[in-house]
């Protein structure tokens, strides 16, 4: 009998991981009671009564798994570390929030079946915040054209991954994974299966400004070139311009043209012009900086607090050593 993983990363979701579980068990139950399965929960560090009822979820039921993280590892690393442990022959990721559909999780065990190693769930339209739907798209039309690799628009991660993508993803030993990225790059023929992505059935959303920026950098420093492409061409296109206009100045004194007075406000806003597009490259090289120096660290993905209903077994055979890809 095969078996599947569902794997429900979380953070803060005390209002939603029992409806979760519940919503599972009851799809599992009903639509593939022909294949064995595992629920595993990966919490990130979460401050509210989350893990407390992840606790008296598991003690009802032993194939439903949880792993508590000592702290916040981020929104990459924490699913793609509980991605790892999951002992099933495929492994399907699925957000706590309800925003992924519960209900396409049998098409995507039945295009499995037919020979898909990885099936894509892809928002095709979302009842989120107009002006945040039409914010992402703009970002994956500029990542889709700046990156070598071609990128999949409107992939959050839920989908579901053969055991072999699995095994390639435990042998990049990527301290910095970009999940939809490796997809892209390193997947094998996939399905990719539209939805429209509803609402948070409850609490509040995670994302802000930062996290947002942070998943852009991570995508831009890992799989594009054109940024500092760009900042080369700008420098040198920058440079002759002001080495054309310092000639014309030149020989306009030299002539003794006074009758075109030069003034100091267009050196002034000249030098405010040249500084702004300088720090603004630092900035992007510093990121590539920052995306080399955390792959050059090679730290673990998570460090775990805590984890129930793996028994010793499991933990020999996932990886060995729980705290870091082996």
């Amino acid at each position: 009998m095969k078996k599947i993983s569902i794997l429900v990363p979380c953070f803060n979701e005390e209002e939603n991981v029992v409806p979760m579980t519940e919503a599972l068990t009851r799809m599992l139950h009903r639509d593939l009671a022909a294949y064995d399965y595992e629920i595993v929960f990966i919490d990130n560090h979460s401050t509210d009564r989350t893990r407390l009822l992840l606790q008296e979820i598991c003690a009802l039921d032993k194939r439903i798994k949880a792993i508590f993280n000592c702290r916040n590892f981020g929104q990459f690393n924490s699913p793609y570390y509980g991605m790892l442990q999951c002992s099933g022959d495929c492994v399907i990721v699925i957000c706590a929030d309800f925003q992924d559909p519960v209900e396409l999780i049998p098409q995507f065990v039945s295009e499995w079946e037919k020979g898909y190693k990885i099936v894509c769930g892809i928002k095709s339209s979302s009842r989120e915040n107009k002006i945040m739907r039409f914010l992402r798209t703009c970002y994956y039309k500029i990542i889709r054209k700046m990156s070598s690799t071609e990128q999949i628009e409107h992939f959050t991660g839920f989908g579901l991954y053969d055991r072999s993508f699995i095994e390639v993803l435990r042998e990049l030993r990527d301290p910095t994974p970009f999940l939809r990225g490796i997809v892209a790059e390193l997947g094998p023929e996939r399905k990719e299966i539209p939805y429209e992505q509803p609402k948070r059935r409850a609490g509040k959303t995670h994302n802000n400004f930062y996290t947002l920026y942070d998943a852009a950098m991570l995508s831009f420093t890992s799989y594009t070139k054109i940024g500092l492409r760009i900042a080369s061409f700008l420098g040198m296109i920058v440079g002759a311009l002001s080495g054309l206009i310092g000639l014309v100045y030149l020989i306009l004194k030299l002539c003794n043209w006074d009758h075109f007075p030069m003034g100091t406000a267009p050196i002034l806003i000249g030098m405010f012009f040249l500084g702004a597009v300088q720090l603004f490259f630092i900035g992007f090289l510093g990121e590539y900086i920052l995306n080399i120096n955390t792959r050059v660290m090679n730290r673990p993905l998570v460090i775990e607090e805590k984890r129930i209903n793996f028994d010793e077994i499991e933990k020999e055979n996932q990886n060995g050593n729980h705290t870091s890809v082996q």
